[in-house]
């Protein structure tokens, strides 16, 4: 396996770059061997678990694909990023901060045991089901198309073209999604949710099941990884102080469980979902060794197979080998 230390004579070109990525694709995909797909939606077990894919987007312009980068896959839990941001944005962050809190927990995502015995007032954080659900409620729009326009609205300036929702996955999770229920449930019951129950579930479940590719995650995380400006046209597409919120929550929260585990040893802010799709990003870096990408990069993965916390198991591995190697760490 080619390593991918740098040093100061080094020239970085794109050629360089590629090879060194491309290697460490070959490499991390027989870790897709330790991990399954999601099976508790049913469509969802259909992905195949060899695929691994990388696409990295760098604010000079330079973008980096490798692997499986041309499989269209739905966004799930990724969906909450984008949620969170829009609400932020329609109700202002301290409204929304005041109803949701940004606190990392070490029960898993979906569950609903830390509500109740805790006896918290809000949930723990936006990226928990239960924090995602009472985000998307305080959506404005009296039905799920009316609540999902300024997602796709935001999506649409951050990607160039408009996504579409994939309704056999949507289907699926209508179906199957016994667990959100109880989770909704809960929160209406305890005077959470700001909206229908039956139009915040669809509109939930529509949201996951958004169609994206690693490209798409790329650019989101590009932007975000900018403070919301566009590098290219210098649009402001996310307002600052709502991006450094939102890489913030990513860094703590964003990878379920695993959270405190991937801030330490990866050290970038990310977030998952149980398609096996990762966003993350690197802000600019100030280093005396010249790395790819120093002025800062969104990335996109996807791999299919999970760990048991519902994450991607060969993205965790090649993101934490090229935040190593690339010194992409904040910290």
């Amino acid at each position: 396996m080619v390593q991918g230390t740098v040093n100061l004579n080094t020239q970085l070109d794109r050629e360089w770059i590629q090879e060194y990525v491309d290697d460490w694709v070959r490499f991390y995909r027989k870790a897709t061997k330790e991990g399954k797909v999601a099976t508790y939606i049913p469509v969802l077990a259909e992905a195949n678990p060899e695929h691994l894919g990388i696409s990295i987007h760098g604010k000079n312009g330079m973008v980096i694909s490798s692997g499986d980068v041309d499989v269209v896959f739905t966004i799930q839990s990724i969906s909450k990023v984008l949620t969170f941001i829009v609400a932020c944005m329609e109700r202002g962050v301290s409204y929304v901060l005041d109803r949701v809190d940004v606190e990392p927990t070490g029960e898993a995502f979906n569950s609903i045991m830390h509500l109740e015995m805790k006896s918290l007032n809000k949930p723990f954080n936006p990226f928990v089901n239960a924090g995602a659900i009472t985000v998307t409620s305080m959506l404005e729009g009296k039905n799920s198309q009316e609540k999902l326009n300024p997602v796709f609205d935001l999506l649409e300036k951050i990607v160039g073209y408009r996504p579409i929702i994939n309704q056999q996955v949507f289907k699926s999770e209508d179906e199957t999604s016994a667990r959100n229920r109880a989770i909704g449930y809960y929160l209406l019951e305890t005077g959470l949710l700001e909206s229908d129950l039956g139009v915040t579930l669809e509109t939930y479940f529509k949201q996951c099941s958004i169609e994206t590719t690693v490209n798409d995650l790329a650019r989101i995380g590009l932007i975000l990884a900018n403070d919301g400006l566009d590098p290219e046209s210098e649009e402001e597409i996310i307002p600052r102080q709502i991006a450094r919120t939102t890489k913030a929550l990513m860094l703590t929260c964003g990878m379920y469980d695993a959270s405190g585990k991937f801030a330490t040893y990866v050290g970038i802010p990310a977030k998952s979902g149980v398609s096996g799709g990762i966003v993350a990003l690197a802000p600019p870096r100030v280093r005396p060794m010249q790395f790819p990408f120093i002025d800062g990069c969104g990335i996109g993965v996807y791999g299919p197979a999970l760990e048991d916390r519902g994450n991607s198991i060969a993205g965790m591995k090649l993101l934490k080998h090229i935040a190593s190697q690339w010194d992409l760490s904040i910290f």
